[in-house]
């Protein structure tokens, strides 16, 4: 889940987020949970891809008799299901743990984003930083804000000629350049 190029790792506890921003909880609540992660999902791989992160957004197997499993949702999101019997908290934390350790790994910034007390506490002691649930989706807002208005068209000048489009000063200074050249 290393890649080279991030300069951050961001963990992010599914669930605890669904829970925490309105507009997912809006949707697990009226269209389903699944509707609700793939929004998620969507979110963070703009988010992480605006960043530079490399983001694994981690979901308890939610009471469900599975294995885990893993899957790369695009260059800097994967999705990681846990074990059954397995938290989201427990996954980070080890994860976090095993980056403690690992100095390579460790160069970079190690986030995490929860809104749970305890678990803050624990990746803190960690080394990683923590982010809330709110801190990331008003990063998340901020950074589509960004993107739209960088994509944004500017605006065409409605002046036929490129001299009109000029502040006044230059164009004086145009003018008089244009009759230097006539005399």
């Amino acid at each position: 889940m290393t890649g080279s190029t991030s300069q951050a790792i961001l963990f992010v506890d599914g669930y605890n987020i669904i829970g925490a921003w309105p507009e997912l909880i809006e949707l697990r609540d009226h269209q389903g949970l699944d509707i609700a992660r793939n929004q998620l999902a969507e979110a963070l791989a703009n988010y992480s891809a605006y960043q530079g992160f490399e983001t694994l957004l981690v979901f308890d197997a939610y009471g469900q008799p599975q294995t885990h499993r893993s899957e790369r949702f695009t260059q800097h999101l994967a999705i990681h299901y846990t074990n059954f019997g397995q938290t989201a908290d427990s996954y980070i934390e080890i994860s976090c743990a095993k980056f403690r350790n690992d100095i390579r790994k460790f160069e970079k910034r190690l986030i995490v984003a929860t809104s749970d007390r305890a678990q803050q506490l624990t990746v803190i002691g960690y080394g990683a930083e923590w982010m809330s649930a709110a801190q990331l989706g008003m990063d998340v807002h901020l950074s589509e804000q960004a993107v739209k208005h960088r994509q944004k068209p500017q605006k065409q000048s409605k002046q036929r000629f490129l001299s009109k489009s000029l502040n006044p000063d230059m164009q004086a200074k145009l003018a008089k350049l244009r009759s230097n050249l006539m005399e």
